[in-house]
């Protein structure tokens, strides 16, 4: 049988979406139908967290199980009306990154099989300058979400000491997430050296548990505060995007009070069709990230 093409209207925009029932997940037999569709259906929110970024997508054209490829160059057989935006591209110089800054160029993405869409700290039009620090909490052997959230409630502490918020979410695999947002000018190195201070102060505290040096070994029993994401050159995945994992997980906000159930075992992992009626029932929880104005202590405006 012939592979499913269709033409859809999505806006203003048409669309060419193919082989609609390849199986991506298939321990879930969640098709790539059903990855567009989830896409379509959250980009609302999910825009005001990527629409002004240049993005990099995890790309799955035969599934979760088969072999991906970071896409971080945007094509140049794009559609015409999808825009593209300068980055920092590899040691080779800036490259022209996608810039999904509208539901059509997010369900196009998804119809490249782009499962997991990885997003910088700066918006596009300045790349020097990020809006928001992040901390990746990943756990290392004998650990998990629960000492993630541990790790997490610690963290908040010592930023609420300086007068900073913070707002937490999943990866949608393994760990979790907190993002410190800016919206005031800072730099990349500024940002990079706060997040890593701030890590290693809770290293000493409790080097038994948390560490901030990369390397498996160094992470048996402890959870990784992984302050390198804040790098001019790195991404992280975005709020709302799908994992390409077993099943149709997603990087999700969460409230603290979720995070200190987490802490005491509770589950904290969520997939696709839970994602869409949490921000039916709550909105986007991560909506403050995008506008509230913090500054970094160190911050000489």
């Amino acid at each position: 049988m012939a592979p499913t093409q269709v033409i859809v209207e999505v806006g203003s925009r048409k669309l060419k979406l193919t082989n609609l029932e390849k199986v991506l997940y298939p321990d879930v037999g969640f098709t790539k139908a059903s990855v567009i569709d989830y896409y379509v259906r959250i980009a609302p929110v999910m825009l005001d967290h990527i629409g002004d970024r240049g993005i990099t997508m995890r790309r799955f054209p035969d599934g979760v199980h088969a072999e991906s490829f970071f896409n971080k160059r945007c094509p140049d057989w794009r559609p015409d009306w999808l825009n593209a935006v300068r980055g920092p591209g590899e040691s080779d110089g800036p490259i022209d990154y996608c810039r999904l800054d509208e539901v059509a160029s997010i369900a196009w993405a998804a119809n490249l099989a782009a499962l997991e869409i990885h997003s910088p700290m700066a918006r596009g039009d300045n790349i020097e300058a990020p809006t928001m620090l992040v901390f990746d909490l990943d756990p290392g052997d004998s650990t998990a979400m629960a000492e993630c959230c541990q790790v997490a409630l610690s963290l908040v502490e010592v930023l609420d000491s300086v007068g900073l918020q913070a707002w937490p979410k999943t990866s949608g695999s393994k760990g979790l997430q907190m993002y410190v947002p800016l919206n005031t000018p800072h730099t990349h190195d500024h940002v990079g050296a706060f997040a890593r201070a701030t890590g290693q102060l809770l290293e000493r505290r409790t080097p038994q548990t948390i560490t901030t040096t990369m390397g498996k070994n160094n992470r048996v029993g402890k959870v990784l505060i992984d302050w390198s994401q804040n790098s001019r050159h790195k991404t992280t995945i975005a709020p709302y995007s799908l994992r390409a994992k077993a099943t149709p997980t997603v990087s999700t906000p969460v409230t603290w009070d979720e995070v200190e159930a987490g802490a005491t075992g509770d589950p904290l992992s969520f997939d696709a069709a839970t994602v869409l009626d949490r921000v039916a029932d709550h909105g986007d929880l991560f909506a403050p990230t995008v506008t509230l104005e913090q500054e970094l202590p160190g911050s000489s405006q």
